[in-house]
């Protein structure tokens, strides 16, 4: 069965990024042989405009059948700013919020980032799913392209 993985814009940039490009490759062969199509949103779109001419090329370039665009909805603003207001990060960090909500709210199976600051960090996404439940959401999990690629090659 497909996986519908909401992905932040980071880890289209980790094909161009030494560090991360490996693992971000396997991923994307993933997304390439049909296991998963890449959910993103307006934010993601909004974000590409200032990266590499490369960046915005390869996400240009997935086809409709590798990705597909979810709604920022205003339950998502909401659900974003309740992870504020709950101090899981701080204001400067709401888009990140907005991913991880937008992720939440349109049901994904999953986020995947590189975004080890706001994002991918164990005490952050407690408190992100601790504010899901509370509301009434499923939780959402969170993983770094190499946490997924590893996993589905054991």
């Amino acid at each position: 069965m497909k996986q519908r993985i909401y992905v932040d814009t980071s880890v289209f940039g980790g094909m161009f990024d030494i560090e991360f490009q490996a693992e971000t490759s396997l991923f994307f062969d993933m997304v390439n042989s049909g296991e998963i199509i890449c959910l993103y949103s307006d934010i993601t779109e909004n974000e590409l405009v200032n990266a590499p001419e490369r960046v915005k090329y390869f996400f240009e370039n997935l086809t409709c059948e590798q990705k597909q665009k979810v709604p920022i909805t205003p339950e998502a603003f909401a659900l974003a700013k309740n992870y504020v207001d709950e101090n899981v990060v701080g204001q400067t960090s709401f888009d990140d919020c907005v991913h991880i909500a937008t992720a939440t709210v349109n049901r994904a199976d999953m986020l995947v980032s590189w975004n080890f600051k706001h994002i991918v960090n164990v005490y952050r996404i407690k408190n992100y799913n601790s504010i899901n439940l509370k509301l009434g959401y499923q939780i959402i999990n969170i993983h770094s392209p190499k946490e997924l690629v590893g996993y589905e090659k054991q």
